[in-house]
């Protein structure tokens, strides 16, 4: 299958980064258009995009690797931003 048809690996790896920044609270929930924070599921999207840079490590073009890369950094550097607050406010 060429590259052009289909899902490629860059969309995917996005689609996930967008649900996660969904549940981080950084962006509204398309349906709902509500901002809510739900940091299991967050973390559980954040673990999946990390198994998935160990398990393609030399498959990924340079621009897939570094967009991957780009997404757990922001993403895990906002998760631990969440974390840090809900403890500060007590809630976890």
């Amino acid at each position: 299958m060429d590259r052009t048809e289909g899902t490629d690996f860059s969309f995917f790896i996005s689609s996930l980064a967008m649900q996660a920044s969904i549940a981080l609270g950084i962006m509204a929930h398309p349906i709902t258009n509500r901002t809510e924070t739900n940091l299991s599921h967050a973390r559980l999207i954040i673990d999946t995009l990390a198994m998935l840079k160990e398990k393609t490590t030399g498959n990924l073009t340079t621009d897939e690797d570094s967009l991957l890369d780009k997404f757990l950094y922001e993403l895990r550097k906002k998760y631990a931003e969440n974390t840090s607050n809900r403890k500060k406010e007590g809630q976890i």
